[in-house]
């Protein structure tokens, strides 16, 4: 009885480990999302507007930035020059 208790306590030890473990979240890899009109249901899973479009071409719908996108298209800040 008391090696029951002992390996379902370190059960739950190892269980609530895993849980503490996971990584920090991440961004979402995929700039565009569909939102189907007559649904409400939206898919974020395209790189390109053209994907998107294709996509909510025959079911309707229209293409949105992810607002959940961090990527490379941001452009670094211009900084002044030094006049010389």
């Amino acid at each position: 009885m008391c090696k029951v208790v002992i390996c379902l306590a370190a059960a739950a030890g190892l269980a609530a480990s895993f849980v503490v473990s996971i990584g920090t979240a991440t961004a979402d890899p995929y700039k565009w999302c569909a939102v189907y009109g007559s649904f409400g249901a939206t898919n974020c899973g395209f790189i390109t507007i053209e994907q998107c479009r294709a996509t909510v071409y025959g079911a309707g719908g229209s293409c949105v930035p992810n607002q959940f996108y961090i990527g490379p298209d941001r452009r670094p800040v211009k900084r002044a020059r030094k006049p010389t």
